[in-house]
């Protein structure tokens, strides 16, 4: 996993949270489909809802579809567990998929920029996952 630090709340190489098996398992289904901007927020200091959020987003509205889907299917095919929420899939500008311990959040470009989690979740620790080549 390649990090950036860029404040004091980005991970940097020597402070590399622990990140759940399903985490990376989440992150590899959406690299698979070219998600963009992807970041992993560890709220577990900061609240009880989650563990982590993971956060990235989709040039269109059938990459945006197949990154959901991707995330479903990997997940149930690899662990056996089944997305306990999906919202968001008829209007693809902001799906999320609620693991429970780990919140999905895709968007397109401009509905990010609106609600900015990152910047409302600023005190987490934030690791950005570089995109992987084509």
């Amino acid at each position: 996993m390649n990090q950036t630090s860029s404040s004091k709340s980005r991970t940097t190489a020597s402070k590399k949270p622990q990140l759940a098996p399903l985490v990376s398992l989440i992150n590899e289904a959406l690299q698979e489909k070219k998600a963009e901007k992807l970041r992993v927020l560890d709220v577990r200091k900061l609240t009880t809802l989650t563990d982590f959020f993971i956060v990235c987003q989709g040039g269109s509205d059938t990459q945006i579809r197949a990154l959901a889907n991707n995330v479903t299917e990997k997940i149930k095919e690899q662990t056996g567990e089944h997305v306990w929420r999906k919202e968001g899939l008829e209007s693809k500008k902001w799906v999320v998929l609620d693991y429970v311990n780990v919140v999905v959040h895709i968007f397109n470009e401009e509905t990010r920029e609106f609600y900015a989690l990152e910047k409302m979740w600023n005190d987490a620790d934030i690791t950005e996952i570089e995109d992987t080549p084509s």
